[in-house]
C-alpha cells in the first residue's frame, strides 16, 4: 500500500486526506474519459509517440491527448522523454504506478467486453 507521506509525491497527497478511500484515489487518479484508454494503450503497445497514440486512439482530438498525457505525466502515471534524433521526437511511457494499473485496466476491458455483449 502507498503511504501518504509528502515526501513521497503528489500522486500519494492526493490520497492522503482521511476522506478518501482507495476507489476515489483511483477514480481521481484515472477517472477521466480518455484516461485508462492512455493507459490501456501504453500497455498494449509500449512506449509511443504522440503521432502514434493519437493514431492508436479513435476519436481522440490532438488537444484532448495533449491535455490528458499532461495530466497523467502530473499524475506520475506516464513518464513523457524528448528522443534526441533528427527532428527531436517526444515518446511517451508507464511509469512504474502506471504499469502497475494493468489489472485494473484488464478488469475494465473485461467487464465493458461482457457488457457489450450483454
Amino acid at each position: 500500500m502507498h503511504s501518504a507521506t509528502e515526501d513521497e509525491g503528489c500522486v500519494a497527497a492526493w490520497c492522503a486526506d482521511d476522506e478518501w478511500c482507495s476507489v476515489t484515489c483511483t477514480a481521481h487518479l484515472i477517472g477521466r474519459k480518455w484516461h485508462p484508454v492512455i493507459v490501456h494503450r501504453l500497455l498494449e503497445n509500449g512506449p509511443l509517440g504522440f503521432s502514434a497514440l493519437n493514431d492508436e486512439i479513435e476519436r481522440i482530438s490532438s488537444t484532448m491527448l495533449s491535455n490528458s498525457l499532461e495530466d497523467l505525466e502530473e499524475k506520475e502515471l506516464v513518464n513523457r522523454a524528448i528522443i534526441n534524433e533528427k527532428p527531436f521526437r517526444v515518446e511517451y511511457s508507464l511509469t512504474e504506478q502506471g504499469a502497475a494499473l494493468e489489472p485494473v485496466i484488464e478488469a475494465m476491458a473485461a467487464w465493458g467486453e461482457g457488457y457489450l455483449r450483454a
